[in-house]
């Protein structure tokens, strides 16, 4: 006969909709069966648990996603297709991102034991570094729907309408399992004491301190930010990542431009020379004038992309950089 820890782990893990879990538990008990001698009942049970495997891996993430009612537009599904190679970045951030994949494939193992995995991470750095790719890579590595907070229609006027929204983000994010992405988040998470700070302003930070402090679901919760200075020293202990995103370096610019580029340019072409050209811009802007150089050896039929084109869309990115920051 089953435990009653078994049974009472079994039921909370059907609670907590952790399939993995719950499998988990019941190979146990089937494997408690067997060694108490009642082999028909051990194979029945093992043969009931094969069969929700195969329903479990059948199944797909958009469903999931169209599940979730949400007549307010607080939230944006999508399910995205990357890998973590699609993300061009530092190993330090591969790394992180890496290990955050491999517990949350584990999560089941892990509970057993008491622990959790991470699951709430801070991504901090300058735009276009890929804070918003790396949510959806996550998603995608692990199989489940992308929903993107939209903050813009949390945060109102009216006293105590936005903690009553983003109550129902969290309300979504315990119901459904999935990567929820709060971008631009310093919106949401400036220091309460600064001078110009509102009533409003901080009770909306307290309910969020609040909500993610007590969350204990199962979805992944990703806060993204360029410009960590401004966030609320509260906020940082309340996630277990925060990972650094930097403007690329010249291997990266060089891995950047040659995903894109090579096919369009000669074998002796200057990677090296490039990437110096292309110090101080973001990966977005980097693969943006990689495009841009792309159509202009489509609509002027060149045979190759030319140094030269390179550089000039290059530089166009760059200059429309310092407008934007001016």
């Amino acid at each position: 006969m089953a435990s009653s820890e078994q049974l009472k782990a079994l039921l909370l893990s059907h609670l907590d909709k952790d399939e993995e879990r719950f499998l988990s538990i019941a190979l146990q008990m089937a494997a408690h069966e067997a060694r108490s001698g009642h082999g028909k009942l051990a194979q029945d049970l093992r043969e009931i648990i094969d069969k929700a495997k195969k329903q479990a891996s059948s199944s797909v993430p958009i469903p999931i996603a169209k599940g979730l009612r949400d007549a307010s537009g607080l939230l944006y599904a999508t399910t995205p297709h990357y890998r973590l190679t699609d993300l061009i970045t530092t190993n330090d951030v591969q790394d992180k991102l890496t290990r955050v994949i491999r517990e949350q494939r584990h999560i089941g193992k892990l509970k057993n034991h008491g622990l959790s995995p991470r699951r709430k991470l801070l991504l901090v750095g300058p735009p276009g570094t890929g804070k918003t790719f790396t949510a959806s890579v996550l998603a995608s590595e692990l199989g489940y729907p992308l929903f993107q907070v939209r903050l813009d229609a949390v945060i109102t006027k009216f006293m105590g309408e936005s903690s009553a929204k983003l109550r129902q983000v969290f309300d979504a994010i315990h119901e459904v399992r999935g990567v929820y992405f709060f971008d631009e988040f310093d919106a949401l998470g400036s220091q309460r004491s600064t001078p110009n700070d509102v009533g409003e302003a901080r009770r909306i930070l307290n309910s969020f301190l609040q909500m993610i402090e007590q969350d204990d679901s199962n979805g992944i919760i990703i806060c993204a930010t360029n410009h960590a200075e401004i966030l609320d020293y509260a906020l940082f202990r309340r996630f277990d990542d925060v990972v650094q995103y930097q403007l690329p370096e010249n291997d990266e610019i060089i891995t950047l431009l040659k995903n894109k580029l090579q096919p369009y340019v000669t074998k002796r072409f200057s990677w090296t020379k490039l990437a110096s050209i292309a110090n101080g811009l973001s990966s977005a802007e980097i693969t943006l004038a990689a495009q841009d150089a792309i159509k202009e050896l489509l609509i002027h039929e060149y045979k190759t992309i030319s140094l030269d084109i390179i550089e000039s869309a290059i530089n166009d990115r760059r200059e429309m950089s310092h407008k934007q920051h001016r």
